[in-house]
């Protein structure tokens, strides 16, 4: 399994933007799909994009898809994610977590390595 570690969050308000990253170590990046899920409050966690061991292909919550971007760095085993456009009901524990095999899949229970989540407030 590989180790996460999660940075880039913090305080912000409605309409700014924010990046994370998440860095990968103990094990080879490029085997894993890697995603961004968030938690809220009382509500239970959710997935918000995901990207391919390559590269080549994302797929997005609705609720953020056209504001948020994912990408990674296989040669620096990083993941980022790009939040615009904030809204308050962004804020969350943002977590990246990666995902062996080959399954296309945003289930998290797919995915078997979990950071320890960085905070993203957004202020109205």
């Amino acid at each position: 399994q590989v180790q996460l570690v999660e940075s880039g969050g913090g305080l912000v308000q409605a309409g700014g933007s924010l990046r994370l990253a998440c860095a990968a170590s103990g094990g080879t990046f490029s085997n894993y799909r890697m995603g961004w899920f968030r938690q809220a409050p009382g509500k239970e966690r959710e997935f918000v994009a995901v990207i391919s061991r390559s590269g080549g292909g994302t797929n997005y919550a609705s609720s953020v898809k056209g504001r948020f971007f994912i990408s990674r760095d296989n040669a620096k085993n990083t993941v980022n994610l790009q939040m615009n456009s904030l809204k308050p009901e962004d804020t969350a524990v943002y977590y990246c977590a990666a995902q062996p095999g080959l399954t296309v899949t945003t289930d998290p229970k797919f995915f078997n390595s979990w950071g320890q989540g960085t905070q993203v407030t957004v202020s109205s």
